[in-house]
């Protein structure tokens, strides 16, 4: 089976650097058990996601790893090659490359590199990749890239030079608007946080924590207000807000909202199960009921 066809069956998207290898190890082996065709890892201050991406797959035998998203500041292009063609190798491709302009305060504030135009950045990074040499045994086929993107000019670049894009902290409208712009045939694989609760409280609490300093994100705030939000929804926790960005309900009021991405256009949807009791691990009682092999 090839990656577009795994791909079709929904996957999930966690932190997995507060577990140690072990855990690491199991929690890929178990999602494969539950049939997830895919596991998104982030790239923010904690392991490289290629470390952990080559941990994953060794334990695993169907289960594809991708990077959502590997940062490009972090990385020369040619650097991002051959981390990406070695482990799609390792893994007999079952790996894919999502890579993304990340934000300024973490490029510029933590890292202290230049955070400028990153839309024309990301070009020319995509160009570099391209034109890099790699001496070593080659994968059987390039690993796949999708961007993070969340506006209309990401979302474009994204379709007409990789195979297509990553959205982080959208809703179905945005899916809709993505699939549109993006055309028929691009990847449009979307994260859905969600936290399996039936009291609203519960949800808009795990909600606010959940967006803690990604609402003052720019690269987030705009693409909220590009969907209609307001300032003051937005700053104030609206619960109009709310309830657009995190799923919450039942295990079938879950299940909808990843129908209604489905439904707008997305290829493939990864969830990202939030546990109310904030521990280390994903919420498990979601996975096994949304679970595409019933355990």
């Amino acid at each position: 089976m090839d990656l577009n066809e795994r791909l079709t069956t929904p996957g999930v998207w966690f932190f997995p650097d507060l577990l140690d290898a072990g855990r690491t190890r199991e929690l890929a082996q178990r999602l494969e058990s539950l049939g997830y065709s895919a596991l998104w890892i982030p790239d923010t201050l904690g392991r490289d996601p290629f470390v952990t991406a080559t941990l994953m797959l060794e334990a695993t035998t169907e289960l594809v790893v991708a990077t959502g998203i590997a940062n490009i500041h972090m990385r020369h292009p040619g650097m991002m090659k051959q981390g990406a063609n070695a482990v799609a190798e390792l893994s007999g491709g079952r790996f894919v490359l999502g890579i993304g302009v990340s934000h300024a305060p973490l490029v510029e504030g933590i890292r202290k590199l230049s955070y400028d135009k990153p839309l024309t950045t990301m070009r020319r990074y995509l160009d570099a990749m391209e034109e890099s040499m790699y001496f070593a045994a080659a994968p059987a086929q390039e690993p796949p890239v999708v961007l993070a993107a969340l506006g209309p000019k990401m979302l474009e670049l994204a379709a007409e030079r990789t195979r297509g894009a990553h959205p982080y902290w959208t809703t179905p409208a945005h899916t809709a608007q993505a699939r549109e712009i993006m055309g028929p045939d691009a990847w449009l694989c979307v994260e859905q946080k969600c936290v399996l609760t039936t009291v609203s409280e519960v949800a808009h609490d795990v909600t606010n924590r959940q967006l803690g300093t990604y609402a003052d994100l720019p690269n987030y705030r705009n693409n909220w207000k590009r969907l209609g939000f307001s300032e003051d929804e937005i700053a104030n926790r609206d619960t109009r807000f709310l309830d657009a960005v995190m799923a919450w309900g039942d295990e079938a009021a879950i299940a909808q909202r990843v129908q209604e991405h489905y439904d707008a256009g997305a290829s493939h949807v990864c969830i990202q199960p939030i546990d109310p009791a904030q521990s280390n691990e994903p919420d498990w009682r979601v996975l096994e009921a949304l679970a595409p092999r019933q355990p």
